[in-house]
């Protein structure tokens, strides 16, 4: 793989690799959720996959493919949580250790996974410092292979299972909804949505406070916000990856917004109406639905569901 693209054949070898480690992840369905969009929705829930999140697929595929001598120096990561998670399991699957680089204000109990998988945590924050320029620090003083959360080949290629999967098991869609942060997720699952249903709907959904992605869209650019502050602390990005925006600018066709207040109502529903429950993060998909972003609502429509860790406390809070 060059740095310029992520092939649908890229996808497809991915699949390779993490078949048997990572779980394919069920597609359900709901007469109520397709009544209120008025169309047959498939929900996509890697709120199920390992560590609770897309994220091991595309963490576990880009360390594979590591040399044994890379491997045993160990990793090095920087992640708000579920990137973090990915990498400290796929680490320790694949024989070695990682180095995670954390918010300060991370929620606990993601906090607490990535030490439960064997990690060590280094914090920093969010909103002074920068956590690329930390973790390649970090990486280099220590001698570790550095697995950014989206700025890379191998773990879009990784995400872009989501799509591969959701297709095979629900048939061709006329749209795929695909929460964004940094870019990942949506950068495979677009390059598989594009190559296998040409004529199928990208659409990328972030937190109103968060709208980096749209901004650069729009701008032709890549287009640098405030740190987001937003109940979706997974999509608090501040600027598009270069490599995910290179991809996206190509292939997706519209981002659309939700605010906070969507997003509880997305996790109620998820909660009350399919019994699963899905982080903020992973809610935004679900929530454009319900708060009518789609226009024209296409018959046929994909969602990715792309996270599920909030403790219980913290669910509580944000859905009373």
């Amino acid at each position: 793989m060059t740095n310029a693209a992520v092939t649908l054949a890229d996808v497809r070898d991915a699949a390779e690799r993490i078949r048997g480690v990572a779980h394919r992840t069920p597609v359900l369905r709901s007469r109520t959720l397709d009544g209120l969009v008025g169309a047959q929705v498939f929900v996509k829930c890697e709120n199920l996959q390992r560590v609770g999140a897309f994220k091991f697929r595309g963490a576990y595929h880009a360390i594979s493919r590591l040399s044994p001598e890379q491997r045993a120096r160990g990793i090095a990561a920087y992640s708000s949580g579920n990137h973090a998670q990915a990498v400290a399991l796929a680490a320790r699957e694949l024989g070695s250790t990682a180095v995670i680089l954390m918010p300060a204000d991370t929620p606990a109990s993601k906090m607490a996974a990535v030490l439960g998988y064997g990690a060590e945590v280094v914090t920093y924050d969010r909103y002074t410092e920068d956590r690329t320029a930390l973790g390649e620090k970090l990486a280099a003083d220590r001698g570790l292979a550095l697995i950014p959360p989206y700025e890379h080949p191998h773990v879009i290629a990784g995400q872009g299972t989501v799509a591969l999967e959701l297709l095979e098991d629900a048939g061709e869609l006329d749209a795929l909804v695909v929460p964004v942060g940094g870019g990942g997720l949506m950068a495979g699952c677009a390059t598989v949505v594009k190559e296998l249903v040409p004529a199928a709907r990208v659409v990328g959904v972030e937190p109103e406070a968060g709208d980096d992605t749209k901004r650069s869209l729009e701008a032709g650019e890549r287009v640098s916000i405030p740190v987001p502050r937003t109940i979706a602390d997974g999509q608090a990005a501040d600027i598009p990856g270069e490599l995910t925006f290179s991809v996206n600018r190509r292939l997706v066709d519209e981002i659309v917004l939700v605010s906070d207040d969507d997003i509880r109502a997305a996790m109620r529903f998820a909660f009350d109406r399919m019994k699963i429950v899905v982080e903020p993060s992973g809610a935004t998909g679900i929530a454009a639905l319900l708060a009518d972003r789609l226009s024209p609502v296409p018959p046929r429509i994909g969602v990715i569901v792309s996270g599920g860790n909030v403790d219980s406390r913290r669910f509580a809070e944000l859905v009373a």
